[in-house]
């Protein structure tokens, strides 16, 4: 099944983002190699594709698990929720219609 799973991060933590980027790009090309990724991506803080220095304000992950507790087991260890960019994260079921 569908899984979205939806992060807030903490303010001010475009620094702590840019730092673990690089590992949670790497969980994230492992679930696409998996062909279990639907799309990931993060919100910016302003409307802009590129917000620069004022960062985003979270992130959007739609991907297939087993089940909502592997879901949530997955997002619990995200890097960015380890290096503290991450202040909450919710997994919700997700049916994609469109």
């Amino acid at each position: 099944m569908l899984y979205a799973i939806i992060a807030t991060d903490v303010e001010n933590s475009l620094e702590k983002r840019l730092a673990a980027r690089p590992d949670h790009i790497a969980r994230l090309e492992a679930l696409r190699n998996d062909g279990k990724l639907i799309l990931a991506g993060p919100h910016p803080a302003i409307d802009s594709d590129d917000p620069a220095s004022a960062g985003f304000t979270g992130s959007l992950i739609v991907a297939e698990f087993d089940s909502l507790m592997a879901a949530q087991d997955w997002a619990n260890k995200d890097p960015y929720k380890a290096a503290n960019v991450y202040e909450k994260i919710v997994v919700k079921p997700f049916k994609k219609v469109f």
